[in-house]
């Protein structure tokens, strides 16, 4: 039986760290790997969630199921959905899924193959503005939840240009996803919750660990500086 813990509200780590988790289980899910839910609550439990129960953290993999359902993605299979999430908290898991690329998953979305992905890019030259334009100041929009208003082909941009290597730990993705293509995150290195700009100056390919590394690791403002000069688009802000 889990030992009692102090009730508190999720902060934003713990649900970031909730969504990373979940996203990833997806994605071994989906190209057919296998995962123990049970060893990833206990990781989760050792690590960003440690003031949280087993059962609290089932519960809240159950929330992330409920938003995925609301936004037409699919669920993991093992975790159902729990339908009585509040209208706060949903709004909160709901954003977190939209900047951690939650949308790659959607059903009967068309990808682009991967001979397009991965195909030469004629650049006039190495300077920024051959990346299509971002938007500097991304605004928040109200609907059911509130979301980060994103502009997808900064992010397609991204990912092309990493050819499906990390540009963390210069690794291969770590699995396909479900469209055969490599499963990688776009992060913005300067948060957009933190008034970071939705540009390629500020945005990389990173596989699940360098990305969660960027949030929750206790060298991460040291990470995050030698990105700045691993990766020369970027641009500090």
């Amino acid at each position: 039986m889990d030992t009692p813990k102090k009730k508190s509200g999720w902060s934003d780590q713990e649900l970031e760290a909730s969504v990373e988790a979940y996203l990833r289980m997806l994605g071994l899910e989906q190209s057919g790997q296998t995962f123990k839910k049970a060893e990833e609550n206990r990781l989760l439990r050792e690590g960003p969630l440690n003031k949280r129960s087993a059962s609290s953290v089932e519960y809240r993999m159950q929330n992330i199921s409920a938003v995925m359902e609301q936004m037409d993605l699919p669920r993991i299979v093992g975790y159902v959905s729990a339908k009585n999430i509040g209208t706060k908290m949903g709004g909160r898991i709901r954003e977190i899924l939209i900047d951690r690329n939650a949308e790659t998953f959607r059903r009967g979305t068309k990808q682009s193959s991967p001979a397009a992905i991965f195909r030469p890019v004629e650049l006039k030259s190495s300077k920024l503005n051959d990346a299509p334009e971002g938007i500097l100041n991304p605004s928040r929009t109200s609907s059911a939840s509130t979301k980060l208003a994103r502009t997808l082909r900064i992010k397609n941009w991204v990912l092309e240009q990493s050819r499906g290597v990390c540009e963390g730990c210069d690794q291969a993705a770590p699995f396909l996803r479900p469209d055969g293509l490599p499963y990688l995150e776009v992060h913005h290195v300067k948060h957009l919750a933190n008034h970071g700009s939705d540009e390629a100056s500020n945005a990389v390919a990173l596989c699940p660990n360098c990305h969660r590394r960027c949030h929750h690791s206790s060298d991460r403002a040291d990470f995050t500086d030698s990105l700045y000069t691993k990766v020369k688009r970027l641009k500090p802000e």
